[in-house]
C-alpha cells in the first residue's frame, strides 16, 4: 500500500484531498507546517499559511479521518525564501508572485523532503491541477474547474517532483469539493477560502513599511516631464492607475518603475501595451526547452486570459512575442506557457 503525506493547511481543499486518498485505499498521514508567526499576522486575516487556528483545524481533520498528524516548522525557510524575496522584489521595482516561489521552495521543496523522510511515497496537496503519466513522461495539466485552476502556480514542477506529487482535486470543481466535505463530516467543510497572499491582509504598504522605509519621489511622463509625486516606488506596480493622484486630461498608468532613480514613469493606455517580453529563471516541466520557436498560449498573470504568442527559448531565458500587444506586462510576475490544457513551463518576467 502506497503511503501519502497530505499537506494540510486547515482548509476544506486539503482536508477533502486527504479524505479522497484514504477512500482510494492509500495509507494517509497529515502533514502541517508552521510558516508564519501569529504575532506577525495582520488583524482579522484569514490565513492559508497555517496559523495556530489553522493548525488546530488540520489536527481536527486528522482526528476525523483517523490518520496521524505531523507538524513541521518551516518558519525560517519561509521567511528566507518567500518573505525576504517578496520585500526585495518590491524594493527593486518589481511585482513578485510569492505563491510560485512558495510552491517551488517550500511546499514542493522542504515539505516534500519532510514527507519522504516520514516514509511517504508521495506528497499530496489541495491544488486544483492534474498530473498524467504517459510515454515515460509526467505531464502537468489544468484542473477541470476553470475558476479554480492553479496550474499557473505550479509551472516550476519538473519530472522528479511530479513523480512524487498527487493532486486529488484536479478532477473536481470547488462546489463538488465542498459538498464532499459536508457529506462526509469534515470539520472544515464550511470554512471560508483564503485570500490571495496568505501573509498579508489588504494593506501591502503597511506590510512593506515594516521591512524598509520607502522614499518619496517624482512621477514623470515618457518625455521626462514631472507630473506628480509618489510615496515610494515599492508601493506601485506596472499597470496601476488608481492612487497616483494625478490631475491629467486622460487616464495615466504606471508604465515603468525606476527604483534606482526613485521615480515612476506614466503613460496612456497605448503606451502601457507591449509587443512581447523577456523571461528569466525559466523552468520546463519536461526538463527540456523546445528546440525551436513554437506557438503557445501564454498567461502573464494568474487571473489573466491566455493569449497567443510565439516563444524562442535561449540557454538561460526565453523571448516571448505576442500575436497582439498586451497591457501591463509586469516584471517580477510569472509568464506560463500552455498547449491546450498542458503546462509546458514558464519563467519570471524580466522586461
Amino acid at each position: 500500500m502506497d503511503k501519502v503525506a497530505v499537506a494540510l493547511s486547515g482548509g476544506v481543499d486539503s482536508a477533502t484531498a486527504a479524505f479522497l486518498l484514504k477512500k482510494a485505499g492509500y495509507e494517509v498521514i497529515g502533514l502541517t507546517t508552521h510558516l508564519w508567526s501569529d504575532e506577525e499576522a495582520m488583524p482579522g486575516k484569514r490565513h492559508s499559511c497555517p496559523s495556530t487556528s489553522n493548525i488546530r483545524d488540520a489536527e481536527l481533520v486528522c482526528q476525523r479521518l483517523g490518520i496521524s498528524f505531523h507538524l513541521t516548522d518551516l518558519e525560517n525557510e519561509f521567511k528566507q525564501y518567500v518573505i525576504d524575496y517578496f520585500c526585495t522584489e518590491y524594493a527593486r521595482g518589481r511585482t513578485p508572485n510569492p505563491c510560485t516561489v512558495c510552491n517551488r521552495y517550500i511546499k514542493f521543496g522542504f515539505l516534500l523532503d519532510q514527507a519522504l523522510s516520514l516514509g511517504a511515497d508521495y506528497l499530496a496537496t489541495g491544488h486544483y491541477a492534474r498530473i498524467e503519466h504517459y510515454n515515460g513522461t509526467y505531464h502537468l495539466l489544468k484542473g477541470v474547474d476553470p475558476d479554480k485552476d492553479q496550474s499557473y502556480m505550479l509551472y516550476t514542477l519538473g519530472q522528479d517532483k511530479l513523480s512524487r506529487v498527487l493532486f486529488p482535486l484536479g478532477d473536481y470543481t470547488k462546489d463538488q469539493v465542498r459538498e464532499l466535505a459536508r457529506k462526509n463530516g469534515l470539520p472544515t467543510a464550511g470554512k471560508p477560502g483564503s485570500q490571495d497572499i496568505c501573509f498579508i491582509a489588504s494593506d501591502y504598504g503597511a506590510f512593506l513599511s515594516r521591512y524598509f522605509t520607502p522614499t518619496p519621489g517624482e512621477i514623470v511622463n515618457n518625455r521626462g516631464k514631472v507630473v506628480g509625486s509618489h510615496k515610494g516606488t515599492a508601493f506601485y506596480t506596472v499597470g496601476q492607475r488608481h492612487g497616483l493622484r494625478l490631475a491629467t486630461a486622460e487616464p495615466l498608468y504606471v508604465t515603468k518603475i525606476e527604483p534606482d532613480r526613485n521615480r515612476l514613469i506614466v503613460g496612456n493606455k497605448q503606451e502601457l501595451s507591449a509587443a512581447g517580453l523577456t523571461a528569466g529563471e525559466v523552468s520546463w516541466v519536461s526538463g527540456n526547452p523546445p528546440s525551436e520557436p513554437m506557438k503557445v498560449a501564454a498567461k502573464i498573470r494568474y487571473r489573466s486570459t491566455e493569449v497567443t504568442a510565439t516563444i524562442s527559448p535561449g540557454p538561460d531565458s526565453v523571448e516571448v512575442r505576442f500575436h497582439q500587444p498586451q497591457p501591463a506586462v509586469t516584471p517580477g510576475q510569472a509568464v506560463v506557457f500552455y498547449q491546450d490544457n498542458e503546462v509546458l513551463g514558464g519563467g519570471t518576467i524580466e522586461s
